[in-house]
């Protein structure tokens, strides 16, 4: 795999500040703010990311339609980002409309670790320095693009150590962890003292 820079035609997305909110969602944040507020969680998120190579990638096609894509994420520095060959069907429906949802492989089914997704605005990266340096520390195939994946939410399951029930953890910027109990006969309850789950948006939407 070639180490030069991104050898990649110029792209019309400007360049963005990672530190501030960007583009059609405005609480779109960076890995290291929703490592600042849930660390627990961002490191647990973290882990199950870099457990294996392969996730899959929710993008929205032209016509709005979903789309999966199986993809690779990595951090670089302290953002969360994806790679992807020049002119990939994910890259162009992240270009076109940058939101998105990630879930983490889930290994051998024993959710050991718990089953992590988040979701939020992907934004590429154009800086000709940093993708030089992600292309020196990543080897990309060339010619590539580069997102930086900004966050909306981020969700853990994991089940509960009686085997009767699962626990979700859910954050969204500028909030604390919420924790629900999810069992069999009823929807989540809240377990952490936040109040009650409510039907359109007290409860995890991963």
């Amino acid at each position: 795999m070639s180490r030069a820079s991104s050898g990649a035609p110029e792209s019309p997305v400007g360049s963005i500040d990672p530190a501030d909110p960007v583009g059609p969602d405005d609480r779109a944040v960076s890995w290291r703010r929703f490592a600042d507020e849930a660390p627990e969680l961002a490191t647990a998120v973290r882990a199950r990311l870099l457990a294996a190579k392969h996730h899959v990638l929710a993008t929205l096609r032209r016509d709005g339609a979903p789309r999966v894509s199986g993809t690779e994420v990595d951090f670089h520095g302290p953002d969360l980002v994806l790679g992807s060959m020049w002119g990939a069907v994910k890259a162009r429906d992240l270009r076109r409309d940058g939101r998105y949802a990630l879930h983490a492989n889930p290994g051998d089914g024993s959710m050991r670790g718990g089953d992590a997704k988040v979701a939020g605005l992907a934004v590429e990266v154009r800086d000709q320095e940093e993708l030089r340096s992600f292309a020196e520390a990543a080897e990309p195939l060339q010619p590539f693009q580069l997102f930086r994946l900004l966050l909306t939410e981020a969700v853990l399951t994991t089940p509960a150590p009686d085997g009767q029930h699962i626990v979700i953890e859910w954050w969204r910027p500028g909030e604390p962890v919420a924790r629900f109990a999810r069992y069999p006969s009823y929807p989540p309850r809240r377990i952490d003292g936040g109040g009650a789950a409510t039907a359109g948006g007290a409860e995890p939407s991963s």
